[in-house]
């Protein structure tokens, strides 16, 4: 039976359906998966539980890849997709014995007919085995959220490199002053804004437990806004640092221009108040009492570490910790106590005895113990006493003077009219040195705290030996003068008598005013002449030039030799000219020198009118004196005064230079020894009008 076109009619599978028996889902050999077995759902009711018109639906259509025996697409990684033989729409399914589906020629034929490709299943892909469990299902919606927010942070970082572009880092802070998440010249503005006040106002700085305050622009501090800029850094691609930036900031330090001068004075002004020096430990001995000093370490500030701490922080807008350094001590606690119990306060247990002649005793009571035993450092952390054996003597000398001999020199006296020696006195005087030697010994006594005075002769600076030997026996200079008013003669005397028995031994310095003393109203001298500025005036002790000046002359005819000596500033008639001297106490003075080999003694001699010195010793030589003419006179000046007790007038005298010249021969032979020759200048005595 053929169709009109005479192509033979398609069979369902190449079978009859007579010899075909019917074939369910459930008898595949690839059983059919459905959607709900893939949901893990119960599975579906086989095709041969159903009708048979359930089972091939007229209106399902088949893909035509399964038309031609080809396997279709997977819709599903999990699914087996079995293929359905394509039914016309107008063919009956026949009934009958099963014909397996491969067979492509009707059973019987008796002749060849034409052949029929079959369409056969496509051939499925090897089953792969899929966790079907519920614990793996558990595991897709997770993924799938972090997924999600997977993206959506991909995005929002997207989104935030994109928006901050250019800009300063988010969280960039510079002394404390935001200025992240801002274009540069955005973000100088404000730091220079918020930054630059700081410069002027006070920041506390804090050496170890002192307080005080610097202002950084005064201290030679400034901000070097473009290096400090300079340290902020670009955008961070890192998506942590990114995130964290939003809850986290990021300091830049300030760079700072120092003016070192000016930041080292300000750090000297810090160091004045802070810096505290050390205490070292003492033993102290007061009233009779011993007592410690425990030591103190001493602070001192690190000048440079100050510094560069300060150029660093003053921004930070807390207290700046300056670094210091300790002072350290010499003297340890433990020395202390040591000192203090071995030696101090044994010394103050009682008084020390020293017993002289005749049964006199001299003490050095408790509370005088101070001012004999000190303490000094002695280098290992400990005290070392220190005994001041002057101050002891001090104390007990006088108490015990009353048993001493006192030595007294050799002396020559002329009451005879020649000069005889005096013998002198070989003193009899305690020897303190040996005396007191034992002293550190006494001190730390806890039982006799006495000892003796030792006593041993003492022989004269001059003895009588020495006095017959020094060959004064006669005058060989003498020289007087006269003329001087009751207030210059009343010192003039005084002095005078001063001077009476001077020796000056063999080489020897004489000076007037070291052997004189000061000669001021308490020693009984009184207001007279002086020459003051070149013109009259009065003062103490004047007069006294008039001694200086016979002095001056015996010593030159005595043949002394002349180490200091000054000529008034104008003539006085009653001097020879060029052949005089002036004396000052502590400014002007009159020395010689003795350069023979016997000793001289000075004898002065004082009336009313006139004053004498004589020089006695052994004649070696004879003096001339050559007084040559006046030269070079000057006229006065005219001076005015305010009349009353400062203004002493004066008629006047012309100036002129003068010159004197000693010629020295020897005594015994007439050789000449020596020719000297002095030019003096004198001013002219100005006129003094008192009006």
């Amino acid at each position: 039976m053929s169709d009109a076109d005479g192509s033979p009619p398609e069979k369902n599978n190449g079978v009859d359906g007579s010899d075909t028996p019917e074939r369910s889902a459930s008898d595949s050999d690839t059983p059919e998966l459905s959607a709900s077995d893939s949901e893990g759902s119960a599975p579906d009711q086989t095709a041969s539980d159903q009708p048979a018109s359930d089972q091939a639906p007229q209106d399902q259509s088949v893909p035509e890849e399964q038309a031609r025996g080809e396997s279709a697409p997977d819709e599903s990684a999990n699914e087996i997709t079995t293929v359905i033989p394509v039914v016309p729409a107008n063919s009956e399914i026949p009934t009958g014995p099963a014909v397996p589906t491969n067979t492509g020629v009707p059973a019987g034929a008796a002749e060849p007919t034409q052949q029929f490709e079959p369409v056969l299943p496509a051939v499925a892909p090897e089953p792969v085995a899929v966790d079907q469990s519920p614990a793996s299902k558990k595991w897709v919606k997770p993924a799938l959220i972090v997924g999600g927010i997977f993206a959506v942070a991909v995005l929002a970082y997207g989104v935030d490199v994109f928006t901050s572009s250019g800009n300063t880092p988010r969280g960039t802070q510079v002394a404390g002053i935001d200025i992240g998440n801002r274009s540069p010249a955005d973000a100088e503005t404000v730091l220079r804004a918020e930054l630059a006040p700081k410069l002027v106002e006070p920041v506390t700085v804090r050496a170890d437990d002192v307080e005080s305050t610097i202002i950084p622009a005064s201290a030679g501090i400034d901000v070097d806004w473009s290096a400090t800029l300079a340290g902020v850094n670009e955008q961070p691609l890192n998506p942590i640092t990114r995130i964290t930036s939003f809850f986290s900031s990021r300091e830049v330090p300030v760079v700072s221009t120092v003016d070192q001068a000016a930041l080292d004075a300000s750090m000297t002004v810090v160091a004045a108040t802070s810096d505290r020096a050390p205490v070292e430990g003492a033993v102290v001995i007061s009233g009779g009492e011993a007592s410690g000093v425990s030591p103190v370490v001493g602070r001192a500030l690190d000048l440079p570490g100050a510094a560069a701490t300060f150029s660093d922080e003053w921004s930070s807008g807390d207290v700046v910790d300056l670094p210091v350094e300790d002072t350290p001590v010499t003297v340890t606690q433990a020395g202390v106590d040591r000192a203090l119990q071995d030696v101090a306060q044994p010394a103050v247990s009682g008084e020390v005895v020293v017993n002289g002649r005749d049964g006199k005793e001299a003490t050095i009571g408790v509370d005088q113990i101070g001012e004999i035993l000190t303490f000094a450092p002695d280098g290992s952390g400990g005290l070392a006493p220190q005994y001041n054996t002057e101050a002891a003597v001090k104390i007990l000398a006088p108490q015990l003077v009353s048993t001493e001999v006192q030595p007294k020199d050799a002396s020559i006296t002329l009451a005879g009219g020649a000069p005889t020696v005096v013998p002198g006195v070989v003193g009899d005087l305690i020897n303190w040195p040996e005396t007191v030697k034992d002293l550190p010994v006494l001190l730390t006594s806890t039982g006799s705290r006495a000892t003796p005075a030792v006593y041993a002769p003492v022989p004269p600076a001059l003895t009588t030996e020495g006095a017959e030997a020094l060959g004064i026996k006669e005058v060989i200079g003498e020289f007087t003068t006269g003329g001087f008013e009751y207030a210059s003669g009343v010192n003039i005397a005084l002095a005078a008598s001063v001077l009476d028995g001077a020796i000056v031994k063999p080489g020897e310095t004489f000076s007037f005013n070291e052997y004189t003393g000061p000669r001021g109203a308490a020693q009984g001298y009184v207001e007279s002449g002086i020459i003051n500025n070149g013109r009259p005036d009065k003062a103490v002790g004047g007069g006294i030039s008039q001694l200086a000046t016979t002095l001056y002359n015996a010593t030159y005819f005595a043949g002394m030799e002349d180490v200091a000596h000054t000529e008034h500033s104008y003539y006085i008639s009653r001097y020879p000219e060029a052949r005089e001297a002036t004396i000052f106490d502590g400014a002007i003075d009159l020395q010689f020198r003795n350069p023979s080999k016997t000793g001289v003694m000075i004898q002065t001699i004082t009336t009313s009118s006139n004053v004498t010195v004589k020089i006695w010793g052994t004649k070696t030589v004879d003096v001339e004196s050559i007084t040559g003419p006046r030269t070079s006179p000057t006229s006065p000046n005219t001076v005015v005064l305010p009349k009353g007790d400062g203004c002493i007038a004066s008629s006047g005298a012309p100036g002129f230079t003068a010159s004197d010249t000693r010629v020295i021969t020897d005594h015994a032979t007439g050789a000449q020894v020596s020719s000297n020759t002095r030019t003096v200048k004198y001013d002219p005595v100005p006129i003094v009008k008192c009006e």
